[in-house]
C-alpha cells in the first residue's frame, strides 16, 4: 500500500526534505542534518507536520461517562479551553495508546498516534452506546508543532489572540488572514511551543505564514529525526517502541495519568494488582563510555541480563548516549551502574533520573 501524504509533501520536496515512511506517511525526517534542527528547536525555534496525527471527535450526552470508562486519566476536573495527557488500556492493562484529550465546548477532541488511528476507532466503537457520537476528522485536520524558545513571540505576531496568556496544556481559538484555527500550547519536545489545528485545504498557507514571520528568529522546518532526539531527552514515550499492549502504565512511569479514585476504567482492577507488585520499571540511563545504544541492546548487571533498550540515541544536548529501557524491578538501583550489550561490546552507563536535558523552556 502506498504512503499517505500530507498536504504539506510539496513543500517538503521543496525545501530539500528527506522523505521516509512513518506511521503509514511519506514524512521528512530532515531538510539539513538532525543535530542542526535538533539544536535550532533548543535555541531558537522549529516548525513539524504533523499532520499524520489522528484526530476524533467524541461528542453525545454520554461522551464524558464514556471517555471516563475508555482512559485512565479523570476527565472531571477538565474545563473548557484545557487538555489533557491519558492513555487508553485494554483489560489486562496494556496501553492500547496514548493521547491527547481536548474539552471543547461542546465535545471532545482527541489527539491519537497515527499508527493506532484505525486500532483506536476500532476499540472506541466496541466500548460506544447509542449516546455517543464518534467521528474521525484526521482526514480534514492539518497540524503544526511550533517549538521553541522564540515560538511565542512568532505567534504573538500572527494570531489575533493573546499568545502570552496560553497556560500549559491549555488551548484558544484564533484567526489568521480569514481562517480559523485552534492553537494549543503543547508539544513533544521539552521547549516551550504550541500545536495549531487547521483545516487541511488552509495547511499550506499557514505553514508560510509561520515560516515567512519566523524569519527574523531563526525558524527552520524540521523533521521526525530531531524530534525523535528532542522527546528522547525529555524520557517521553514513543508509541511502539517504549510504550505498547505489552506494557502497562505502572511500569512505564505513567501511574501519574492512571487515577485509581475514579469509579471505573477498562484495565483498573489489573493495574490496582500491578501497582503493588510491578515486575518491570522503565529507566533512564547516560552512557559513561562513548557509545550509542540502541532499541534491542540488552541491559546488564551483575554480567546478567536484566533489561532492554527500547530507545537509544546520540543526545546532541549532552553529547553523550542516552537510553531508556526495562529492567527486572527487583534490580532496579537509583544511580545505579549498568552495561550495554551494543554489538557485542559491553558498554558502561548509570542510571539517571528523567529528564535526561533539564534545561528546556517548555514552561517559561
Amino acid at each position: 500500500m502506498a504512503s499517505k501524504k500530507t498536504p504539506l509533501y510539496e513543500e517538503h520536496k521543496k525545501n530539500d526534505g528527506r522523505i521516509v515512511e512513518f506511521a503509514g506517511y511519506s514524512l521528512p525526517i530532515s531538510y539539513s542534518s538532525i543535530n542542526q534542527e535538533h539544536n535550532t528547536v533548543r535555541e531558537k525555534v522549529g516548525v513539524f507536520d504533523v499532520s499524520h496525527m489522528g484526530e476524533f471527535i467524541i461528542s453525545g450526552s454520554e461522551s464524558l461517562n464514556f471517555l471516563q470508562k475508555i482512559t485512565t486519566n479523570d476527565l472531571r476536573k477538565l474545563r473548557f479551553g484545557q487538555a489533557q495527557y491519558s492513555l487508553m488500556c485494554n483489560e489486562n492493562g496494556g496501553i492500547i495508546d496514548d493521547l491527547i484529550i481536548y474539552k471543547k465546548q461542546n465535545d471532545y477532541l482527541l489527539v491519537v498516534n497515527a499508527s493506532n488511528r484505525e486500532k483506536n476507532l476500532k476499540w472506541l466503537k466496541k466500548h460506544q452506546n447509542s449516546n455517543v457520537l464518534i467521528k474521525d476528522i484526521s482526514d480534514s485536520i492539518g497540524l503544526l508543532a511550533v517549538q521553541g524558545p522564540k515560538s511565542r513571540k512568532i505567534l504573538n505576531q500572527l494570531f489575533d489572540i493573546d499568545i502570552n496568556k496560553l497556560s500549559f496544556y491549555h488551548f484558544q481559538y484564533g484567526s489568521i488572514k480569514g481562517f480559523n484555527v485552534m492553537i494549543s500550547r503543547t508539544g513533544y519536545t521539552g521547549e516551550l511551543g504550541y500545536e495549531i489545528f487547521v483545516k487541511s485545504k488552509n495547511l499550506i498557507e499557514l505553514w508560510k505564514n509561520i515560516l515567512s514571520t519566523g524569519e527574523e528568529f531563526g525558524i527552520s522546518p524540521v523533521g521526525l529525526g530531531c524530534r525523535d532526539t528532542l522527546r528522547m531527552e525529555m524520557r517521553y514515550h514513543l508509541y511502539g517502541f517504549d510504550i505498547d499492549e505489552n506494557i502497562n502504565p505502572i511500569e512505564a512511569g505513567l501511574s501519574w495519568v492512571t487515577k485509581f479514585d475514579k469509579e471505573f476504567f477498562i484495565g483498573k482492577n489489573k493495574l490496582a494488582k500491578l501497582n503493588k507488585n510491578f515486575q518491570k520499571k522503565l529507566v533512564c540511563i547516560e552512557m559513561a563510555e562513548k557509545a550509542i545504544p540502541r532499541a534491542g541492546n540488552s541491559i546488564i548487571f551483575n554480567n546478567e541480563i536484566v533489561g532492554k533498550v527500547t530507545s537509544g540515541t546520540m543526545s546532541p544536548s549532552l553529547k553523550k548516549g542516552i537510553c531508556i529501557g526495562y529492567i527486572e524491578s527487583r534490580y532496579y538501583q537509583k544511580k545505579g551502574e549498568v552495561y550495554i550489550d551494543i554489538r557485542g561490546k559491553k558498554k558502561k552507563g548509570c542510571i539517571v533520573d528523567s529528564p535526561f536535558y533539564k534545561n528546556g523552556s517548555l514552561l517559561n
